[in-house]
């Protein structure tokens, strides 16, 4: 596929990432990790949350120090009142002695505080973006304004909301991004389904279901970066298979 990468701060990210919310720190997920590195993935997913802190510390574990050529991302403050400087802080510490490593590549703030106005929240984030802890910074489950406001704080390089074939409330925000040269970072990418079209899809291309569902988000914005989550590398390869199938004008409009 044309335009299988995109730039994600200042690495060039494969198009399919992996998410990582069910990893837990045995040595079958560590030697998965390297496995997934191995064949292609360059941009891992986490959060603080994460099967309890295991997600963190199995990558931690498994690829630590990090290479110049991925991006591992994290995310901290998805509770209410956990956006509040003080909790953040305590987070991306956390966050880095599990990760093992002197920097994060990428730090959402996983949800906007509604006990917290987003500018601390943001200027916590960005004390550690200026010191070098933190390279590159995200949003996630945000509206255009809450972006806009945020880059007046921070630069913005990548949002993460929810949306896949049929969760489609964020249309305006995965165009915004592009407009703008921010990687969209769809959560749950999988979870759309539009029966039969898909299926004939799916067939017509020798390819499963999942796999079309990726090619459409691909399709769908040049910003776009679905990072499903899997613990088979089987699967994992599948979804970087989608990188490889190129959706007609026709079979796009049928699915959207």
């Amino acid at each position: 596929m044309e335009n299988a990468k995109v730039k994600l701060g200042d690495t060039e990210a494969t198009r399919i990432g992996l998410g990582t919310n069910r990893l837990t720190n045995t040595r079958e997920h560590i030697a998965f990790l390297k496995e997934a590195v191995a064949d292609g993935v360059n941009h891992i997913d986490t959060a603080y949350s994460y099967t309890g802190g295991e997600s963190e510390e199995t990558i931690g574990a498994a690829l630590s120090p990090f290479s110049d050529g991925y991006v591992v991302a994290t995310k901290g403050g998805y509770r209410a009142g956990e956006g509040s400087p003080d909790v953040l802080r305590a987070q991306i510490e956390e966050s880095l002695r599990r990760l093992r490593n002197e920097s994060i590549s990428l730090y959402y703030l996983h949800r906007v505080d509604p006990q917290t106005p987003l500018e601390e929240s943001l200027a916590t984030i960005r004390e550690y973006r200026d010191s070098g802890k933190i390279r590159h910074v995200g949003l996630s489950e945000v509206r255009i304004e809450q972006i806009e406001q945020a880059r007046e704080i921070v630069p913005v390089a990548a949002v993460q909301n929810h949306y896949n074939l049929s969760e489609r409330r964020y249309e305006d925000v995965v165009d915004y991004c592009a407009r703008e040269g921010i990687v969209f970072v769809p959560f749950f990418p999988l979870r759309g389904n539009i029966g039969r079209p898909i299926a004939e899809i799916a067939k017509r291309h020798g390819a499963t279901r999942v796999q079309i569902m990726l090619a459409w988000l691909l399709r769908r914005s040049p910003a776009m970066l679905p990072i499903p989550g899997t613990l088979s590398l089987e699967h994992l390869k599948q979804n970087l298979g989608a990188l490889e199938i190129e959706l007609s004008d026709d079979e796009f409009e049928a699915l959207r």
